[in-house]
């Protein structure tokens, strides 16, 4: 005769396996860890994206309605900075939540095509390790540049899945890079895939978040656009003849046309959140790598990418988190890369390892209006190039010249102030000598 064992279930048990089941028989997303406290995290990076480049931060020649939509949804900031004026710098201080000055690969401007001699140290923790630790499903979709060997890719750092580029910038259509190798990948393999690249990355991500999760998910929608070759989803012809040369050409026409994809498809990604049920319990962050390029705007800022200008740090931000942060507001609190990190960390309940101390800080508080803004002490570094931003005052070396600005009342920086003020000069050189202090040497 067989026995059979009977299991009691508790009554938390019951009611998640009474909610599991209704699920089932409506035909939706068995997301049965929806009922707990953690939420889900999705990190949408577009690339090279200008402060001025959504309709809702003021681009005047076309419009960005669904990320508009998340403005609205959720909180804009009008003085977010990327931790650095190039990819490689701001992607290594996401992922590990530190400037990037303290990793020899966030000391490249940026990683070359084909460099193996450096990327993120396996044994360094990350986001998506750390998150990965803590019981959550991990993936990043989209480019990495971080290094080029296995051991230096996104499954070595936390993520379980990985799809999409490890250098700088490919092909939209062939998803070749400049030498013409393949750099696309699944995991560790590389790929071929037929489409536009920014389609394919929001096509995976859709079926990341519509497939059943018994676990809460950190997803990192990492888009090449609108990074060069400029190539719009109509432009297979022109990529056929670019060979090398992916930063020539484009327009203002194809410009808009590669924002109109990056903007449906973060749209896309947002209607299946919705459609699994799961926009409520996910922290949504969108925002960029560092500052425009050629077909960006930037005003009322100075310069472009690659610089400590303003022009090349200022970036749109956006956060949108349903019943926990009010939606339509916008904040003048100064935020920096690796403060998404911290934030990250902190809504998940995640420690950070106390051998690799964040410098990012959770402003959650100040999102949600429990707590003012404040005034940051934020530093940057280049080969060529030193910033401060401590409260209004900016302090900038270009080369040989250095700079005080007064970012409230001169955002564009035109007006030098280091002869009026020499006081506040003098402070802000002292804060950047003991910053740097802490930091690997400068690259020659």
């Amino acid at each position: 005769m067989e026995t059979y064992k009977i299991k009691l279930l508790t009554r938390r048990e019951f009611v998640i396996a009474t909610i599991a089941g209704t699920a089932a028989l409506a035909g939706l997303p068995r997301n049965i860890y929806s009922a707990k406290k953690r939420p889900n995290v999705l990190f949408i990076l577009a690339d090279d994206l200008g402060y001025g480049d959504l309709s809702c931060y003021g681009r005047p020649d076309y419009q960005t309605p669904f990320l508009d939509k998340l403005a609205r949804q959720g909180v804009q900031f009008t003085q977010a900075y990327a931790a650095g004026p190039l990819c490689t710098p701001t992607r290594c201080a996401f992922i590990t939540g530190r400037y990037p000055a303290r990793l020899p690969i966030g000391l490249e401007e940026p990683l070359k095509y084909g460099d193996n001699s450096v990327g993120l140290p396996p044994e360094h923790p990350t986001v998506a390790s750390l998150l990965k630790d803590n019981g959550y499903e991990t993936a990043l979709i989209g480019k990495w540049h971080l290094g080029f060997l296995p051991e230096y890719g996104p499954n070595q750092h936390g993520f379980d899945e990985f799809f999409g580029i490890l250098s700088g910038g490919v092909d939209y259509f062939t998803h070749k890079d400049r030498s013409g190798k393949l750099d696309l990948y699944e995991n560790l393999s590389p790929v071929e895939r037929n489409g536009y690249i920014t389609e394919l990355l929001t096509d995976r991500a859709v079926k990341f978040i519509s497939r059943r999760h018994d676990r809460p998910f950190y997803l990192s929608l990492h888009y090449t656009a609108p990074h060069w070759p400029w190539e719009g989803p109509k432009d297979e012809e022109v990529s056929g003849r670019l060979k090398d040369t992916f930063a020539a050409g484009g327009s203002l026409k194809v410009y808009a046309a590669m924002m109109k994809s990056l903007d449906e498809g973060v749209g896309t990604v947002m209607k299946a959140l919705g459609k699994a049920n799961l926009d409520r319990n996910t922290l949504v962050i969108f925002t960029s790598d560092n500052g425009g390029e050629r077909f960006s705007y930037n005003w009322p800022f100075s310069k472009q990418k690659g610089t400590l200008w303003e022009g090349g740090l200022r970036v749109p931000a956006i956060v949108r988190w349903p019943g926990t942060i009010q939606p339509g507001r916008l904040t003048d609190q100064a935020v920096m890369t690796m403060d998404w990190t911290a934030m990250i960390l902190s809504v998940t309940k995640t420690q950070a390892d106390p051998s690799y101390p964040l410098d990012g800080q959770d402003l959650l508080p100040v999102i949600k209006g429990s707590q003012p803004s404040y005034d940051r002490t934020l530093l940057w570094r280049t080969r060529k190039q030193d910033a401060v931003r401590s409260g209004k005052w900016k302090y900038l070396k270009d080369g040989d010249k250095e700079y005080l600005f007064d970012l409230l009342n001169d955002p564009g920086e035109k007006v030098d102030l280091k002869e009026t003020l020499p006081e506040v000069l003098a402070q802000l050189q002292a804060e950047f000598q003991k910053w740097e202090s802490q930091m690997l040497p400068r690259p020659k």
